[in-house]
């Protein structure tokens, strides 16, 4: 071997132990450092997200659930309350004569039934008024109750007291009452649900009541998930109860049997 291929050779060996050392060096580089924190930083971010998205959906189910569950047991009891419907007949003095207490509207409701919801036990009948009341922004409308014992003579003229009130829902868009009048050719009338029933003209009760409940969308742009509550009344085909006179001087029972109307 040449003198020449000698040093060729100890130059390639400087260059590799030169190289060795370089790349051999422990630690990082600032920039390198940085790169590695910001990477990092990135995905606990999004792992935070991702969570905080999760709990969110969590706790809005849990709220929806609770709301539906609300608005379900009130339904049913308002429900009960409907199917209770009895056909009082209100005394007046007027021309018109006695009529039956119901009146139905778009958004109210007023009967008198034998089942009280704010008391615990049964006190006879009660005057019951549905009334929804719309509220002021986005904070929504309200479902309120009044009830009272039916004592007085013409309580279908008193004017509501606003301390009677008890409210069953609030946050709510709105409240529709429907009423199914049945075909009466002889009436000239079609079968068909119509808002609104006076039983003080139609001398008798709807044959069905729907009573629909729009949530509040939680953003505020009207309603979302309507739940509709289809009651049938059995009051009406109802019999007229009248006392007559009896050998032994008690009253007894007459019942003349009514099929529509009174």
């Amino acid at each position: 071997m040449g003198h020449r291929d000698m040093q060729r050779t100890e130059f390639y060996r400087g260059l590799v132990n030169s190289a060795g050392r370089l790349f051999s060096t422990t630690g990082f580089t600032l920039v390198e450092v940085m790169v590695t924190l910001t990477v990092l930083g990135f995905i606990l971010l999004m792992i935070f997200g991702a969570f905080r998205l999760g709990l969110s959906a969590w706790e809005r189910g849990e709220s929806t659930k609770e709301e539906f569950q609300k608005v379900r047991i009130i339904s049913q009891l308002i429900s009960q309350q409907i199917k209770s419907i009895v056909p009082y007949k209100i005394k007046t003095k007027k021309a018109e004569g006695d009529y039956l207490a119901f009146e139905g509207k778009g958004r109210s409701l007023r009967f008198v039934s034998a089942l009280p919801i704010k008391g615990k036990q049964p006190e006879g009948f009660v005057y019951v008024v549905y009334e929804f009341k719309e509220g002021r922004g986005e904070e929504g409308g309200r479902l309120v109750l009044y009830e009272q014992r039916a004592l007085n003579r013409d309580f279908f003229e008193d004017e509501l007291k606003e301390e009677l009130a008890i409210l069953l829902l609030e946050g709510i868009d709105n409240v529709r009452f429907e009423y199914y009048q049945e075909e009466d050719p002889n009436k000239n009338r079609k079968e068909a649900w119509v808002e609104e029933w006076n039983a003080r003209e139609a001398k008798e009760f709807p044959k069905a009541l729907k009573m629909t409940i729009l949530q509040k969308n939680g953003k505020g742009k009207g309603e979302e998930f309507p739940i509709t509550l289809m009651v049938s009344l059995p009051a009406y085909r109802f019999e007229e109860v009248r006392t007559t006179p009896t050998r032994f001087g008690r009253r007894g029972v007459q019942r003349i049997p009514q099929q529509q109307g009174y």
